[in-house]
């Protein structure tokens, strides 16, 4: 059972919603995390588009459905303790997924909004081989002088990055220069700036996922 309650600080507890195959039966895992206001149920309704039965889906819940309450452009210290509570948390889940027997490679990140700005800033904070990240309608965290000089490796792992060229909440040279960041980490980067569309998940972008838990099924265990 995936729990929190070795989390640190705000998100300390909160429920771990999940979906798919158990982590027992499962053969790849898919951390799913949610965006302000929402909750754990809405990012994993996002699981009925995909066609990957041997995925578990694991999808925390933020402490008043926000993992942080300011901008994610704000300076660093106005999110805190909220932040990195929320990055602990999946820090925990991905070494609770871990011991349970599916490895990191064959774990992949998928956030909306603020989800994706968290989940990208886990993962470049956490650089390694995932099986994938996605990244939808987000960016790293913090001001544009923010110094990105990660440590680690993506040893070639996928990153998919999706966003409208016009979001209102999420400036597309954030989206770019978290390409940047990623490419320079070592990671492989699909971005797609999409003309005109709103705050949303369009269909090339759940397409874009799917192709990336194929990817993860495809490489022998």
């Amino acid at each position: 059972m995936l729990t929190l309650d070795d989390v640190r600080g705000p998100h300390r507890g909160q429920p771990v919603r999940l979906s798919g195959s158990s982590l027992e039966s499962a053969t790849a895992a898919m951390v799913m995390v949610h965006g302000r206001g929402a909750s754990a149920a809405d990012i994993l309704s996002l699981t009925s588009e995909f066609n990957e039965p041997h995925f578990a889906f694991v999808a925390p819940e933020a402490a008043g459905s926000t993992w942080y309450p300011n901008s994610f452009l704000a300076p660093i210290a106005s999110n805190e303790p909220y932040l990195s509570s929320a990055l602990n948390v999946l820090q925990v889940l991905r070494e609770q997924i871990e011991a349970a027997g599916i490895p990191r490679e064959r774990t992949m990140l998928l956030g909306f909004s603020q989800g994706a700005c968290l989940s990208l800033e886990f993962v470049a904070r956490n650089a390694g081989r995932y099986g994938g990240v996605a990244g939808l309608s987000g960016g790293v965290i913090g001001p544009d002088d923010t110094p990105r000089d990660y440590p680690g490796s993506f040893d070639g792992t996928p990153i998919f990055l999706g966003c409208s060229d016009i979001d209102f909440h999420i400036p597309k040279e954030r989206v770019e220069e978290s390409a940047v960041v990623f490419e320079q980490l070592g990671a492989i980067v699909d971005m797609r700036l999409y003309p005109g569309m709103g705050h949303t998940i369009n269909g090339d972008e759940i397409e874009a996922v799917r192709q990336l838990m194929r990817r993860v099924q495809a490489v022998e265990q």
